[in-house]
């Protein structure tokens, strides 16, 4: 799956999904393959020219900041933002960020951070979630998306498992999961791509972070979304501890809706996204120019071509 894919499914509904993009061209032809072209290149500038490199505190709003440890790069959210519709996301919000490696033995891997109000997300009922029932709510909402995906000829998605069952931790409020889901049929040995997806609970909403990559890599790679997540804290009168009930706005929903019940209120996202795809996935080539390379790799690349220092 090229990179280009992973991140599309990313910010659509934060959990994998593998489809098959068709070789059609967008209205308006060669002229409009150009200028998508043109802001692609122009995204990746920018991106490359306001990113930060670790060790670095990186201020997110004025909720949080993340203490990027060496050896990782950060692209502000207005950067990402634009990078991310220029690969064809529908993305109506900037994120709060997206963080890559940049030493070679830290894999192709990239990271997507977003921020939501929802105000004071309630962790009582992680005590009492069953994960098997939260992975069931799952398959259902992955099975009402089919029925859409279906109707519209688009391929199906089929959810097989945990990659890494719901953990919550209590003292510090840092949720993390990920399943493991392919396109329905696909053989079991078809690379997927993975979302190791984490979140920190603050006073007045959660920061998310999710880490893509193959499945393949997950075992290896999902340490990097673990100390990311330890590296950002919330600012003095965000954190979760101060919440105050008379004052601050609760969440509609508690813990386990960010494993079951949301993201499978979003699924059904999949097949819009999934039309978009066939029509505009090889409008700029990263499918041949990403293959299985990571978002930094191919940032090096893009310099190192250009004999521009790739160390930024």
């Amino acid at each position: 799956m090229t990179l280009f894919i992973r991140i599309s499914i990313l910010i659509a509904a934060c959990l994998g999904y593998s489809a098959a993009a068709e070789d059609k061209q967008p209205a308006g032809g060669p002229a409009a393959m150009d200028a998508m072209q043109i802001e692609y290149d122009a995204a990746v500038a920018e991106a490359q020219h306001k990113s930060t490199k670790g060790p670095a505190d990186v201020p997110l709003m004025d909720q949080a900041t993340l203490k990027l440890p060496q050896g990782y790069t950060y692209f502000p959210g207005k950067e990402a933002g634009r990078l991310l519709r220029a690969m064809g996301n529908r993305v109506t919000e900037d994120p709060l960020g997206m963080v890559v490696g940049n030493q070679a033995n830290q894999g192709d891997w990239f990271a997507v951070m977003q921020y939501d109000a929802a105000g004071y997300v309630k962790d009582d009922d992680a005590k009492e979630w069953n994960a098997e029932e939260l992975l069931g709510s799952i398959r259902a909402g992955a099975a009402a998306a089919n029925d859409e995906r279906r109707a519209k000829g688009l391929p199906e998605t089929e959810i097989i498992g945990w990659i890494q069952a719901p953990a919550y931790d209590s003292a510090q409020h840092r949720l993390v999961w990920s399943i493991a889901s392919k396109g329905k049929g696909e053989p079991d040995s078809t690379e997927r791509t993975v979302n190791y997806d984490t979140y920190a609970l603050g006073r007045e909403g959660y920061i998310s972070l999710n880490l893509v990559t193959g499945a393949s890599a997950i075992e290896s790679e999902k340490r990097f979304a673990k100390e990311l997540l330890a590296a950002l804290n919330f600012n003095p009168g965000k954190s979760y501890a101060e919440f105050n009930s008379s004052t601050d706005k609760v969440a509609e929903y508690g813990l386990a809706a960010l494993v079951g019940g949301v993201v499978a209120k979003k699924l059904g996202f999949f097949a819009m996204l999934a039309v978009f795809l066939a029509k505009f996935a090889k409008v700029i080539g990263v499918g041949a120019l990403f293959g299985a390379a990571g978002l930094w790799k191919y940032f090096k690349n893009r310099k190192a071509s250009r004999g521009v220092d790739s160390t930024a």
